[in-house]
């Protein structure tokens, strides 16, 4: 009997094509900047086009914000989605 869980036509096969680069999860502790504002977040995965981060409430937040992760330069993010404590953001830089 074929899986039906591969098949292309199956809603998370559908879900997996539309993303452009794997996820890895993570936790790293980061912070968020916007205006004159800092946020402390947590990034819980990343790819090659941009993260989800935590936070303790996505209200407030900006379309555009900028991610200070150790080690790395500040990164221009524009916000993709967001649910009561996550967002997606999208690397724009």
């Amino acid at each position: 009997m074929r899986d039906l869980s591969k098949s292309p036509s199956s809603p998370s096969a559908l879900l997996l094509e539309r993303r452009i680069a794997p996820r890895r999860n993570t936790y790293i502790e980061a912070r968020i900047t916007f205006g004159k504002t800092t946020l402390p977040c947590i990034i819980r995965n990343v790819s090659d086009t941009g993260a989800k981060l935590e936070v303790a409430k996505v209200a407030g937040i900006p379309d555009v914000i900028l991610l200070h992760a150790p080690g790395h330069r500040p990164q221009t993010c524009r916000v993709a989605w967001r649910a009561l404590r996550e967002l997606g953001v999208e690397y724009r830089d």
